[in-house]
């Protein structure tokens, strides 16, 4: 790449930023590519390095990759990017729309379950649930509450899986249609409960759980099995323990 290749790279970087969800690091390109994101541009300082790395893991995406990337210097990327993936490679996606998203978690019937985090707190936490929901199946993830699930570093920490699923932030009184599964400490054993593919399966904020709102409005309480004097699980393993339990469909195989 020349150096005015770069400028050029750099300028709509810039130019597009604001309005554009960042995509930090290769596996959230690679999945992004793969769930048909709309990639307006990717950067790197090593361009024969991350071909290489996508031939050996990716070689689904490589092509488009490399119509994509234009090389920097490292100076430059860190600049762009403070937090800089170990891959050193970043890209821009634009998001989805809020009506698709919403359109797609309100269709019924559903084959699968739509997780809703209650005013979650911690990014890193909502990220993993976004993974967790894109490798299960589940329809969706909505978020209530200030934080923005398609924050930076909840994309980083759902690897790009944002765009396998439908990721949206709605008021607790907008929720889809579908049985309200509650999970809650006092709620029977979810083993003994099977969960509707319809159902909207709910969990609290790591620090002070369901709200009252939600909880009263729950179809079903359930809790997850857990040993005496231990006080909790994590959010993203609580929400793996339930979608398992759910079953989900079938899997096709696939990269």
């Amino acid at each position: 790449m020349s150096e005015n290749d770069a400028a050029e790279a750099v300028r709509q970087w810039r130019a597009a930023a604001p309005g554009a969800v960042l995509l930090d690091g290769f596996h959230a390109l690679k999945h992004a590519l793969r769930f048909n994101a709309e990639v307006s541009g990717a950067i790197t300082s090593d361009t024969a390095a991350l071909l290489e790395l996508a031939g050996d893991l990716a070689p689904d995406v490589t092509g488009r990759i490399a119509e994509l990337v234009t090389e920097v210097p490292l100076e430059t990327l860190r600049e762009l990017v403070p937090r800089l993936h170990p891959t050193r490679v970043a890209a821009l996606a634009v998001r989805p729309g809020r009506r698709a998203n919403t359109e797609t978690l309100a269709a019924l019937p559903r084959r699968s379950p739509i997780v809703v985090l209650d005013n979650p707190r911690n990014l890193g936490n909502v990220g993993a649930v976004v993974r967790l929901a894109a490798g299960f199946g589940a329809t969706g993830v909505i978020t209530t509450g200030d934080i923005d699930p398609w924050h930076p570093n909840a994309v980083r920490a759902g690897a790009g899986l944002h765009y396998a699923t439908a990721v949206e932030r709605l008021p607790s009184d907008g929720l889809p249609p579908g049985p309200l599964h509650v999970l809650d400490p006092e709620g029977d054993d979810i083993r003994s409960v099977p969960v509707p593919d319809g159902a909207l399966l709910v969990f609290g904020s790591e620090r002070h759980g369901v709200s009252p709102e939600l909880r009263e409005r729950a179809d079903r309480l359930l809790s997850l099995p857990m040993r005496p004097q231990v006080s909790s699980y994590n959010l993203a393993t609580s929400v793996a323990m339930a979608l398992f339990h759910w079953g989900g469909p079938a899997a096709a195989p696939g990269p």
